[in-house]
């Protein structure tokens, strides 16, 4: 959600590399942005509503100099979107700046406490209060300042601070937000995502839940919020800026789309094994053996990755027969949750950072489980806290509605339930099999996106509508969820996804020519029915729209329209029948004149509850 950087060198002329900061993380969604740098002894703040280059014009007008600041886009919780409630937030005496993503879920009682000592609010935000605590534990040392206030503090936060008196210091902690620590030629830098740090620097520290960092120019310290001295790995990026360019596309959503031929390859490259029929994932070595004996697997995640999580359910019920439960992270984690000796946890998050994905993970290790995580980001905390896991890498995905990161997910997902499933009931020349019809995906999905133009002609036709029901069967249903989705995220259309056999059951009152209904009609075993399901659609007047196998001549004769995908192996359908859904939605968004890469509302990495 928010972004967060924060930089410390003996340069005056920082404010640019602060607000370039900001723009790389904009994908990441936010409201509101701004900005404070210390110089001249004083604290200079410039924040506003609205997009970076808002904060460009406001900084342009009334500029600052300085070489230790902080900046920071705001994602509304408490308190609209507005300048005043935009970070940094001060103190009373304006000499103490404060950014944070995050809660602070008791920060009510901490605002009466403070008011009854004296303290004078000026922002809705519970932000606010860590600047005022901070103020009053401030006895001429910032860190210790800090770790004094954020004892008292209730919730997730990435925190950093900087005072007009220590004018060379930046403190920065981290409890459940992300935070990282880039080492630059000339200072040092503090950033909730790498992609606010690569221009500058790919050496980077990560650090973990309740601990601290304090920089100078001259270097930095890391502790614990007990004030216990650790010792951090610098770690090294893996990619670069040019990578996060749009490359001549209008939007990233389209790249990234367009990349999907390229990234559910790198996400099985060098994993799959023809020979044997097998996969091998170098970061399940160690748990491979628990995967295999698991009597129960839980697959946790949120959003997309839910969806992408139901289909490896149904994979790995049906190659690998072992029971599978799907839950909401969400959810769980807030239950009491029933975690037997053997069960084995799959954690999904694109991000690797989402806020209620990391505390189900976290819930299933307390309870004696095992995790494995599934995530793109490398660093990630769910990559550093989980017992195992695999990387997708998909890249960096900068639109907020995913695309290729769902197919990754599902590449991986389909390779553990091929290495597990060979190890229960798979044969050699079936897993062969398996192997070849992954290979060729990446080449299918190029055919589908050669078929851009059609789908774009198809959006036009259904753009006006305000309403729309997604329906599939078997493997294709969970692609009807994600389509539903993509629609509703993108375009701010009314799309809902269901099991085609249920649409009896309730949604069929809904038909109506006002409402299309998009089937995904692909030819497996659900086949038969689903085209009655169509039948049935068309009779009460609805209009209907159908995902299909190449040459398909009987769901041709009974939709309005039809979008067509290559044949591979039912449990791979997901892949190819999710990229023409994708396109859809993104060229109904573009009509309707939406903000694909930054949906209102959204954010792409959700890191609070």
């Amino acid at each position: 959600m928010c972004g967060i950087i924060g930089c410390v060198t003996r340069k005056d002329d920082m404010v640019p590399t602060l607000v370039e900061g900001l723009r790389r993380m904009e994908y990441r969604g936010y409201d509101s942005a701004g900005v404070a740098v210390l110089h001249d002894g004083r604290v200079d703040v410039r924040k506003t509503v609205g997009k970076i280059e808002a904060l460009a014009g406001v900084l342009s007008g009334d500029p600052v100099i300085g070489g230790t600041g902080i900046a920071h886009t705001r994602w509304a919780t408490h308190g609209e979107p507005s300048a005043m409630n935009a970070h940094p937030h001060s103190d009373s005496t304006g000499k103490i700046a404060v950014v944070h993503n995050g809660i602070v879920e008791n920060y009510r009682p901490l605002r009466r406490q403070l008011e009854t000592e004296g303290h004078s609010f000026q922002t809705e935000t519970d932000t606010e209060v860590l600047a005022h605590l901070i103020e009053k534990y401030y006895t001429g040392d910032l860190a210790a300042a800090v770790r004094a206030a954020l004892a008292g503090v209730h919730g997730a936060y990435g925190i950093a601070a900087i005072h007009a008196d220590e004018p060379e210091m930046l403190v920065a902690a981290r409890n459940g937000s992300p935070l990282i620590v880039g080492i630059g030629r000339e200072g040092y830098f503090v950033a909730s995502d790498v992609a606010a740090l690569v221009r500058h620097t790919k050496d980077v520290v990560y650090l973990d839940d309740r601990e601290m960092v304090v920089a100078t120019p001259d270097g930095f310290s890391t502790t614990t919020l007990q004030n216990v001295s650790i010792t951090k790995d610098v770690e090294r990026i893996t990619w670069d800026v040019d990578q996060m360019q749009k490359n001549g596309y209008p939007h990233y959503m389209l790249k990234e789309i367009n990349e999907q031929e390229r990234t559910v390859m790198d996400a099985v490259r060098g994993r799959l094994i023809e020979a044997s029929g097998d996969a091998f994932l170098g970061g399940l070595r160690e748990h491979r053996d628990a995967l295999k004996k698991a009597e129960r697997i839980l697959i946790l995640a949120c959003g997309t990755s839910w969806h992408s999580g139901l289909i490896g359910e149904y994979m790995l019920e049906d190659l690998a027969r072992v029971s599978v439960e799907v839950e909401y992270a969400s959810e769980f984690r807030y239950r009491n949750p029933v975690i037997n000796p053997g069960d084995l946890a799959i954690v999904i998050s694109q991000s690797g950072e989402t806020r209620d994905t990391l505390a189900a993970m976290g819930e299933v290790q307390r309870r004696g489980g095992t995790t494995l995580g599934i995530v793109n980001v490398v660093g990630s905390s769910i990559a550093r806290q989980s017992d195992g896991g695999v990387y997708t890498h998909a890249g960096p995905e900068i639109g907020v509605a995913s695309t290729k990161a769902f197919t990754s997910q599902v590449m991986v997902l389909a390779a553990i339930a091929l290495s597990v499933g060979r190890a229960h009931s798979i044969s050699v020349i079936d897993g062969r099999r398996i192997v070849r019809a992954m290979l060729d995906i990446p080449s299918q999905i190029g055919d589908i996106l050669g078929q851009s133009g059609k789908v774009e002609k198809i959006a036009e036709k259904y753009a006006g509508h305000q309403n729309f029901l997604y329906l599939g069967r078997g493997y294709n249903f969970p692609v009807a969820l994600e389509g539903a989705l993509k629609l509703k995220e993108i375009s701010y259309i009314h799309a809902e996804g269901y099991p085609a056999a249920e649409m009896k059951h309730g949604p069929i009152a809904l038909i109506d020519e006002k409402m299309p209904v998009v089937f995904i009609a692909t030819q497996d075993p659900f086949y038969e029915k689903i085209l009655s399901n169509m039948e049935e659609v068309k009779s009460r007047g609805g209009r209907v729209l159908a995902i299909a196998t190449e040459g398909d001549t009987e769901v041709a004769r009974i939709a309005d329209d039809v979008l067509e995908v290559p044949d591979t192996l039912p449990h791979l359908m997901p892949l190819l029948a999710v990229v023409p859904l994708q396109l859809l939605a993104y060229y109904i968004a573009v009509l309707r004149g939406c903000d694909v890469d930054q949906p209102r509302n959204l954010a792409k990495s959700v890191t609070v509850e």
